[in-house]
């Protein structure tokens, strides 16, 4: 018994993290996948099988492509700096300054507050008569409609979520900065280079699989956004702010729709799994030997 024991410990490791993902991914994906080819119109207890009834419906719907304009546009705008500003933070923080360890906490703090609070806390800033509208008329302007303008909506809640990652994201990149070799910079300090010459010549490189991490993480968390429209916009005004998660909950727990919503699910997947081998194949493919 023990002489095969070697052989398949790894699997046996493995086995726990397999079961959880059997469970909480694999079975509700293919249960997603079928209750999207059904039909709960008529009645969520007997769903009648339509097809690809559903998928023809979501491809002709202009609700669905102006959610996923939406998502998009939280995508290109939060991840950029979500990947860049960051790593600024990390590189000025991993200085010898005093003070240091202060900075770190008043950074990471937005990313220990609840999501749910960080909301409602700029929904509090972002009001006819809260704290920003009072600057802005100070300053002689109009009022602007932060929530209630469909041109200011969105991207004032991009904000929050760019608050609450900053932190986040600074973590790991410090831990990153850590793994570079100092040789390198006093080799370059000997040579004459400059601050800006020296990371980009030595940590950008260095760091470069962090980078692709990070971009990856943000761009999936970025394309499943939903507590913050939740709270602050619920989708509004004139679905200028609903993305395709918060699209995909209103029609299965308020419309009922259920197919449709399955349908929108599996296409996230789907575009959240491109995002991913785009970054396989961009970023880690000597890594992969691909």
């Amino acid at each position: 018994m023990f002489k095969y024991y070697g052989k398949f410990a790894p699997y046996l490791f493995l086995l726990p993290a397999g079961i959880v993902l059997l469970i909480f991914f694999f079975i509700p994906f293919f249960q997603t996948i079928g209750l999207s080819f059904m039909d709960y119109s008529s009645s969520i207890y007997n769903p009648a099988f339509v097809g690809i009834d559903n998928y023809i419906k979501l491809f002709q719907s202009p609700v669905f492509y102006k959610v996923l304009w939406n998502t998009f546009i939280y995508l290109f705008a939060a991840v950029p700096i979500l990947a860049i500003f960051p790593l600024f933070l990390a590189i000025l923080i991993n200085q010898k300054i005093r003070g240091v360890t202060l900075y770190k906490i008043l950074i990471y703090l937005p990313v220990i507050v609840s999501i749910v609070v960080a909301a409602i806390a700029f929904k509090w800033l972002y009001a006819d008569q809260g704290i920003l509208n009072y600057l802005v008329t100070s300053l002689g302007f109009e009022p602007i409609g932060w929530l209630t303008d469909p041109k200011y909506a969105l991207y004032s809640v991009i904000i929050v979520t760019i608050w609450k990652g900053i932190g986040y994201y600074m973590i790991i990149y410090l831990a990153a900065l850590m793994s570079v070799p100092q040789e390198l910079y006093e080799a370059c300090d000997i040579d004459g280079a400059n601050f800006l010459t020296k990371h980009m010549t030595v940590t950008i490189p260095h760091i470069m699989p962090t980078i692709a991490l990070v971009t990856t993480i943000s761009a999936i968390s970025a394309m499943k956004v939903f507590a913050e429209i939740y709270v602050m916009t619920k989708g509004g005004p004139l679905n200028s702010s609903k993305t395709i998660v918060y699209y995909i909950y209103e029609r299965a727990f308020e419309n009922l729709d259920l197919g449709f919503a399955s349908a929108m699910a599996v296409i996230l997947l789907v575009i959240v799994m491109i995002f991913s081998l785009i970054n396989i194949f961009c970023f880690e493919r000597n890594k992969y030997n691909i």
